[in-house]
């Protein structure tokens, strides 16, 4: 089918505006990103708080008799797994990564899997995968909706423990490392690390003065800045994989974008090509006209 100007137009038309919805998205990519950055960096100090103050309980449990080991065998381990994922398309690879990665690194653990996801698009390549999550949560669209979520997620952490104290919990995200690109991760929060204990244990203490004393029950005291460690990893964990979503979001617009520019230079190629062939023909026709009326004007002359 011969294309005319016309039919160019309204494609380049059409072009422009696509191109005009794929920039906006990819401004508001671009100042997510830069959202979810900001409140990582604002949990830093808090963080490092809470770490100072688990160091110090640490350091005293360290110091008090260890506890009797109970004898006998215990069932096989809970697990609770919490993957991060998305609600909106136009993601690229983000889902399958986390996905495929959460699946491997699950499917070799010990222990009866419980699975939690975040995001309607994970929990269905989970499902996929065969793992059947037990709970779904709506992606959070904004930094102030990761609080609900966080707080949902510790009470089903809080029922899981109920049936076993030692149940594990587990964070499976993708973390931001540039601009546009990010890698998946994993984060065992429960049971603690004994090699992460002992860091903390060796923490020096921001100032001079001697180490502050634990007031009150040491137990309490280390449960309620566990809470807060919890809370802080989940925070950010959850942070991260949005920073990481909108990093996937805003490369597949910069693609877009570049393609859409290709194919504006082929459509105006096109139509500076077929308007330049209709000036040429009606030249032609203007000349042939004129050659014809000059042979005409001759021949009533002779």
């Amino acid at each position: 089918m011969t294309e005319t100007t016309q039919s160019l137009r309204t494609k380049i038309d059409r072009a422009n505006d696509l191109q005009s919805v794929v920039r906006t998205m990819k401004a508001l990519a671009a100042s997510n990103i830069g959202q979810y950055e900001k409140s990582v960096s604002a949990l830093s100090d808090y963080y490092h708080t809470v770490e100072l103050g688990l160091g110090l309980c640490f350091r005293k449990i360290a110091l008090m008799p260890a506890p009797a080991e109970e004898k006998g065998q215990k069932n096989a381990r809970l697990i609770g797994a919490v993957v991060f994922g998305s609600d909106q398309g136009l993601v690229g690879q983000f889902n399958d990564i986390i996905t495929d990665y959460a699946v491997k690194e699950l499917k070799v653990l010990t222990g009866k899997v419980q699975v939690w996801a975040v995001g309607e698009r994970v929990y269905s390549r989970l499902v996929d995968g065969d793992l059947q999550p037990i709970g779904l949560y709506n992606v959070p669209n904004s930094v102030k909706a990761i609080t609900p979520l966080i707080a949902q997620i510790l009470v089903e952490n809080e029922k899981l423990r109920s049936q076993d104290e030692d149940a594990e919990l587990h964070l499976y995200y993708n973390r931001h490392k540039t601009r546009v690109t990010y890698e998946p991760v994993s984060q065992r929060l429960l049971p603690l690390d004994e090699t992460w204990r002992d860091d903390l244990i060796k923490l020096s203490w921001p100032t001079k003065n001697l180490l502050p004393e634990v007031m009150g029950d040491i137990t309490e005291t280390l449960r309620a800045l566990i809470r807060e460690y919890l809370f802080v990893s989940l925070f950010r964990a959850c942070a991260e994989s949005l920073a990481s979503e909108n990093s996937s979001r805003l490369a597949a617009m910069q693609r877009a974008d570049k393609n859409i520019d290709e194919l504006l230079n082929n459509l105006r190629g096109e139509f500076y090509r077929v308007r330049q062939s209709g000036i040429d023909e009606e030249l032609f026709e203007v000349v042939s006209g004129f050659e014809a009326l000059s042979r005409s004007h001759s021949s009533e002359s002779r």
